[in-house]
């Protein structure tokens, strides 16, 4: 989904080198990968440098060897990080098309600086930025001690951004990137990973049908996913420990990851923030209408799917990707309902529809929760009035706002309840706060909340050793220009899982580091055991896992105490939700 977080320019897209000439084979078959992998034996030439740092230094990679940079933190007892950036995980993929295997490389590639993002809208929608050639990961790998860490938890993660925009290394300010995996490595003691993938047209423009099937931001994932399958161990991580994680359409995407059946025994556990398959806005069942808006604009005739799909892939990608925006100027219902691009059941990635897959995850570990203010976001896109104190909302705003929420369920019965239901506490005369609260609470249930709790409860339905956990964040939005009643906005938990109270301290207050440090606790214990009380990093409360009977959740802010364990979130709510999504859904 569309970011706060990522109002900021996003930098840094740099190149990697290969140096060295021929010392070094091209990647072997994949019969061989095991043997491949097999950490080089080094020797170190100096006691005292083995003392001074622990290090990787060069990997060997299934595809060449690989050097990154290794960073000491603290003067007393440091520890010390290897941080690998642009490690291609798959070649440089064809227009519309699955990518490919990398073929490798020779001599040793230096994997130092951030590549490019995908090709992509920027966020004015006007311009485009990034490149074709952008499938790379990058890693990092903390050590306590002298010694090189091995058999780490790995936690990869997937980025937001509405399958339009994003990037591995995520907003930045100078060099200070929101999805530095530095501060969650070191505090979790886990692996980090993050990966570029395809969006926007490129990743997921689909005609319905075997001509341009789509879904290929989401096989881009599974290849990076399947990549930390194969080589992490050379980096010391637990191939067996995978933890997918992600936020809004990557917190989607983590859940499509796994329902899939491609994914089966892949991933271990799995975090989704903010986003789940069952979102509205997460699946697309009418994919050819967006693809016929597309080759219009690009001049591609519409009327058959392969004509449609060759002229697409002879087109320049720059236009492709200009030919589909969302013009927030003009918009007759909420933005949601304008959002085209997205996953699709394509009969293979996603064979069926969501909630007939979750037999595949039903060994997967499962976290997944909202922020308590998720749609503020996109309610200010909607009805900007909501974060304007001198100026007014009306009864029948509010009312034709949650009416428009209900299209999809294109049922009168449905719009009158969802009205009547969220205006019930009103009285004669409501405030104008809690008028513009409900418009967030509407836009949140409907677009995050109530498809979160609906996923969990198939999961824990399905699940077999699989565990499910719930959450609700909700410690409150630090933007200025929002009224003080703001709570946890979209994306405001990013900067919290991501450790930047410990990195940008000036920028945040001592609760505001109890809240991350908290955060990176129960996220990394989950990544190493699959239970967030229990792994290497103290937590203020036990989180109890979630239940179809009780719907236990951890409520997450600046205080967490047993009383924040709790149950039943919005439970009539969802029960109206899921009920009007299902509908929806089988029409």
């Amino acid at each position: 989904m569309l970011q706060a977080n990522q109002a900021a320019e996003e930098g840094g897209d740099g190149a990697i080198s290969l140096e060295g000439a021929g010392g070094n084979p091209r990647a072997p078959p994949i019969s061989s990968i095991a043997t491949w992998l097999k950490p080089p034996e080094v020797t170190d030439p100096s006691p005292v440098a083995a003392a001074a740092a622990a290090e990787l230094g060069v990997v060997r990679t299934e595809g060449g060897y690989v050097e990154g940079n290794n960073k000491r933190i603290g003067i007393i007892n440091p520890s010390f990080i290897d941080v690998f950036k642009g490690i291609p995980f798959a070649a440089q993929p064809r227009m519309l098309e699955k990518a490919q295997t990398h073929p490798g490389w020779s001599g040793t590639l230096k994997a130092k600086d951030f590549k490019d993002r995908c090709l992509q809208v920027t966020l004015t929608q006007k311009d485009t930025r990034g490149s074709l050639d952008c499938l790379y990961l990058n890693v990092w790998v903390p050590h306590s001690g002298k010694s090189v860490s091995t058999n780490l938890p790995v936690m990869v993660w997937i980025y937001g951004g509405a399958y339009l925009f994003g990037s591995s290394e995520g907003a930045n300010v100078l060099n200070n990137y929101l999805y530095d995996g530095e501060e969650l490595a070191l505090r979790g003691n886990v692996i980090v990973v993050s990966f570029n993938y395809r969006v926007g047209p490129l990743g997921f423009l689909s005609t319905g049908d075997a001509n341009v099937p789509g879904n290929y931001g989401l096989w881009d994932q599974h290849m990076a996913i399947s990549w930390v399958k194969r080589n992490i161990a050379a980096f010391g991580g637990d191939a067996d420990n995978i933890t997918i994680f992600g936020e809004s359409a990557g917190g989607a995407s983590v859940s499509f990851q796994t329902l899939s059946p491609h994914n089966v025994g892949l991933i271990k556990r799995a975090i989704s923030q903010s986003g789940v398959a069952m979102s509205p806005w997460a699946l697309q069942r009418d994919p050819l209408f967006w693809a016929k808006q597309v080759g219009t604009k690009v001049g591609c005739p519409v009327q058959d799917t392969a004509v449609l799909a060759n002229c697409l892939r002879a087109t320049d990608p720059i236009q492709i990707t200009l030919a589909y925006t969302i013009d927030l100027s003009q918009l007759d219902y909420p933005v949601v309902n304008y959002m085209g691009l997205a996953a699709v059941i394509d009969g293979d990635f996603l064979p069926d529809e969501p909630y007939n897959l979750f037999s595949n995850a039903a060994d997967v570990d499962y976290m997944a929760g909202a922020n308590n203010m998720d749609g503020h976001l996109f309610a200010g896109m909607d009805l900007s009035v909501i974060n304007e104190p001198l100026h007014k909302i009306s009864k029948a705003e509010v009312q034709k706002l949650v009416a428009d929420l209900t299209l999809p369920a294109g049922s009168p019965a449905a719009t009158s309840y969802a009205v009547d239901l969220y205006t019930s506490t009103w009285g004669p005369d409501p405030s104008q706060e809690q008028m513009k609260r409900t418009v967030i609470d509407a836009e949140t249930d409907y677009m995050f909340l109530v498809p979160t709790q609906e996923a969990l409860a198939y999961h824990n339905m399905f699940a077999r050793s699989g565990r499910t956990y719930s959450y609700l964040f909700s410690h409150p939005s630090r933007m200025p220009v929002y009224p003080s009643w703001v709570g946890a906005d979209h994306a405001d938990d990013l900067q919290y899982v991501f450790g930047k109270p410990f990195t940008s301290t000036l920028g945040y207050r001592p609760q505001d580091r109890d809240v991350s440090g908290n955060m990176i606790a129960y996220w990394s214990n989950f990544a190493a055991t699959g239970d967030p009380n229990q792994g290497p990093t103290k937590v203020p409360t036990a989180w109890m896992n979630y239940d179809n009977y009780n719907g236990r959740y951890l409520e997450i802010d600046k205080d967490i105490t047993y009383k924040s364990l709790k149950q039943g979130l919005r439970t009539s709510y969802v029960r109206f939700w899921a009920h009007a999504f299902r509908s929806a859904s089988t029409l």
